[in-house]
């Protein structure tokens, strides 16, 4: 039986985001339209961060709005990176948010200007007031960390062990600077499904040094409940020197099409979806857009 695996689109939130030049609410509608026709199940539309903070999420209740009317069945989520922020995702009416905490301390100062102890605080906050949204948290530096280098794993055991006792369940471990490898992304998603095999977790791997679909795949043999990528490969974390951008969609898409696990994603329409992109927004897209030439070459 051909496998099935889920690929998580998180290029209208983390891709965008770090694009200067603000792209128009409609080019961004655009490239989600051609994400869903493409067979994307579950897709990051936006940031409900203050546009002080990032001008390009300023129409995040637009977006959202907009994409849950047109498409009740797919799973949209966005960031949130707090109580505020959660309300009005929830308001323009997502079911799923996604807060961040990094696993390391200095890095959660760096970028989101909170200790752990105020970011656990917050979240009980948001899963008090907001029971019946489903919250899956994004582990910042789960693998490794700008200042402090690679995260213990039995750190990480410990922090999710914290945070489930607030009621979450569902997470994303992030390779937030790109420094992991293949076997300690094996040893990290092999630990967490024996500590907690009846929660969700995530990958979310960044390519800075073009491990992203080896760490991805790797992710998803051991347990891992989607992989999350980036259409053309575009964003990155801004607060996090050193790093460059997110795996690419369309690569790791071709990758396991082609190996014959069943992504439910149709390959051409998704590099016609990553091509509109580049052609309409001024980012910094790493993606190869594969294509097969059909004259001879050398």
């Amino acid at each position: 039986m051909t496998a099935k695996v889920k690929v998580v689109e998180v290029g209208p939130r983390d891709g965008f985001q770090n694009v200067k030049e603000y792209i128009p609410a409609e080019t961004k509608l655009e490239i989600i339209d051609g994400l869903v026709n493409a067979g994307l199940q579950k897709i990051e539309i936006t940031s409900f961060v203050s546009p002080k903070a990032i001008p390009q999420m300023q129409d995040a209740a637009q977006i959202a709005e907009t994409s849950v009317a047109r498409y009740p069945d797919i799973e949209l989520f966005a960031l949130v990176p707090n109580l505020f922020g959660a309300k009005a995702a929830v308001a323009a009416g997502l079911k799923e948010i996604t807060p961040v905490i990094s696993l390391s301390a200095s890095h959660n100062m760096a970028n989101i200007r909170r200790t752990h102890e105020q970011s656990i605080e917050d979240l009980a906050k948001i899963r008090q007031e907001l029971p019946d949204v489903k919250i899956n948290l994004d582990i910042a530096t789960a693998f490794g960390c700008p200042f402090e280098e690679e995260m213990p794993v039995d750190q990480l055991i410990e922090f999710i062990g914290k945070l489930r006792e607030l009621g979450i369940n569902a997470f994303t471990l992030c390779d937030t600077i790109g420094i992991a490898y293949p076997t300690l992304v094996e040893e990290v998603f092999q630990r967490v499904r024996k500590e907690f095999p009846q929660d969700e977790f995530n990958a979310h791997i960044h390519d800075t040094r073009n491990m992203g679909i080896l760490n991805s795949y790797v992710a998803m043999l051991n347990g891992a409940d989607s992989v999350q990528t980036s259409l053309g490969g575009l964003g990155g974390c801004p607060f996090a020197p050193g790093a460059s951008g997110n795996t690419s969609t369309e690569d790791l898409v071709y990758m396991l099409n082609k190996s014959g696990f069943d992504t439910g994603i149709d390959f051409d329409k998704l590099l016609a979806t990553a091509k509109l992109a580049k052609e309409k927004i001024d980012g910094n897209f790493s993606g190869h857009h594969i294509h097969i030439s059909k004259t001879p070459c050398i």
